[in-house]
């Protein structure tokens, strides 16, 4: 069994992260490492850092409702669950997330050289990238998980 399958099949950490309010509050993760490369803040940083990595499980368990339609970051969530277990292909939205994560290390780059116009305008970029990248992910996954019922 691989390592992104075992990680797929950690049930309380994915519970968790799939709560609307993990997936949404996640998003701070790129403006607060920004910050703290413009900062050059340490502390700032080491805050960062520990809301991107502790963020995925500082929030309950999703209330699976069985007679509601789930939340769309949790719907997103359980897509790139999906993904892990090569459940569902992102297909050409792959291309999104590969891109992202250049752009992501230029908005630091910038942010680190004090370029806040630059930082910003990669920041926001590497965002949308992202966001795209699990909207597409998402939609492959729920057609799938429609056409199977």
């Amino acid at each position: 069994m691989n390592l992104r399958r075992r990680f797929a099949d950690l049930d309380g950490f994915w519970e968790r992260h799939a709560n609307p309010r993990s997936g949404w509050s996640r998003l701070l993760s790129v403006p607060l490492l920004l910050a703290a490369a413009y900062s050059r803040d340490r502390r700032l940083l080491t805050v960062a850092l520990g809301w991107t990595v502790v963020n995925p499980v500082a929030f309950p368990r999703v209330d699976r409702d069985p007679g509601a339609d789930p939340a769309w970051m949790t719907r997103v969530v359980d897509a790139e669950r999906a993904w892990l277990r090569d459940e569902v292909t992102p297909g050409a939205w792959d291309r999104l997330n590969a891109v992202s994560g250049p752009v992501t290390a230029y908005a630091l780059y910038a942010a680190y050289r004090r370029r806040p116009g630059r930082a910003a305008l990669a920041g926001a970029l590497s965002m949308a990238l992202k966001l795209a990248f699990v909207w597409g992910l998402e939609r492959r996954w729920r057609v799938g998980t429609t056409a199977e019922s």
